[in-house]
């Protein structure tokens, strides 16, 4: 039977800044010291982060969506062409081959949109099936990649998948909090936030058979009475991060059914793993994902370093763990589960195997 397999992966993110320094040369002030923003902080996990705005150059938070999304539009191309590009020519193929291009991100909308722009300057043809997938938030990347990959099995042709996400444009305005003052539900989450997000472009190219890594299965599981736990709005200030801290514990409820149900389907113990890519929505989420599912201390290894090097980039994140994974060494035959984790409260999983 043909599957679909990775064969072609690239990444391109924008310029670097250090997480300390941020702290040190901007947030300190934004929240006037105060100490519960200094604490999430310093407990992000986050060593370095890339911006298309550094809020120490250009302070965004009083721009108006507008303005975020001509920005975007600017930004965006020469980020995906450079991440889809790098993906082609790891697999060998041109833009001309490619038959289904999907693209997906929460951070950014403009028609014409960036699938067809970035066909046009990437020199897909006419004729490429195109496919967006919009506002799912740090999830996308699986739903995206179960959807090239039954392209590619259905139509024996490949297929690209482009995750870009670019919050750093949605930087919320400096709020009333101040050090002696006990931060508010709101001015936490939006602390969170800002000590998380980060920008990243990704991109797979997916074939029919060949090496590469096999997309065998993708599973989901929504719990929607926790739905207001995780929220994207779009106001007339950017888009506005809603992040409970009850988010752990509702995935600690549902983590192990789903992992365990998507194995037994294919007749996989959970030890007999030699990858996990999990999507590092904090630390606090990979600490309930090793908890829950009784993993190795190393398990987390890749997703800890990712969190580390570029932060929480949305939809980009669980490919980038899964790039770490590949260049720790998989030998063939090797099983990698992929989790990530968003609004809804939304579970989603993907069952790969080293071919």
């Amino acid at each position: 039977m043909v599957t679909a397999r990775i064969q072609g992966r690239g990444f391109a993110v924008p310029g670097a800044m250090d997480q300390a320094q941020l702290w040190d040369d901007y947030f300190v002030d934004h929240y006037d010291g105060n100490r519960t923003a200094r604490r999430v902080w310093s407990s992000s996990g986050v060593t370095t982060r890339h911006g298309v705005v550094d809020p120490r150059v250009e302070d965004v938070g009083s721009w108006g969506t507008g303005a975020r999304m001509a920005r975007f539009a600017q930004e965006a191309l020469p980020l995906g062409k450079e991440a889809a590009a790098s993906a082609l020519a790891d697999s060998g193929l041109t833009a001309a081959d490619i038959g289904l291009f999907a693209v997906a991100s929460c951070t950014g909308y403009s028609t014409p949109g960036l699938d067809i722009l970035l066909a046009r300057d990437l020199g897909m043809t006419p004729s490429v099936q195109r496919l967006f997938v919009g506002h799912m938030g740090c999830y996308a990347a699986l739903p995206g990649l179960g959807a090239v990959a039954d392209f590619t099995v259905a139509r024996s042709r490949p297929s690209l998948l482009l995750c870009l996400e670019l919050p750093s444009l949605h930087a919320q305005p400096k709020t009333a909090t101040t050090s002696d003052r006990r931060a508010s539900e709101d001015d936490v989450q939006q602390m969170v936030a800002h000590a998380l997000f980060s920008d990243a472009a990704a991109a797979v190219v997916l074939q029919p058979g060949g090496p590469g890594l096999e997309l065998i299965d993708v599973v989901a599981l929504t719990d929607a009475s926790t739905s207001d736990h995780m929220t994207w709005d779009i106001t007339d200030l950017g888009f506005k991060m809603g992040l409970s801290a009850r988010v752990p514990d509702v995935l600690a409820l549902h983590v192990r059914d789903v992992i365990d149900g998507l194995l037994a389907t294919h007749g996989i113990a959970r030890e007999s793993i030699a990858g996990w890519a999990v999507h590092p929505g904090g630390p606090r989420i990979l600490d309930v994902v090793e908890d829950r599912l009784d993993l190795p201390a190393d398990a987390m290894n890749a997703s800890r370093a990712t969190l580390r090097d570029y932060g929480n980039c949305s939809s980009a994140t669980v490919l980038l763990v899964l790039d770490e994974l590949i260049k720790e060494g998989l030998d063939p035959g090797d099983h990698v589960v992929a989790m990530a984790f968003g609004p809804g409260l939304t579970l989603y999983a993907a069952l790969l195997r080293a071919t």
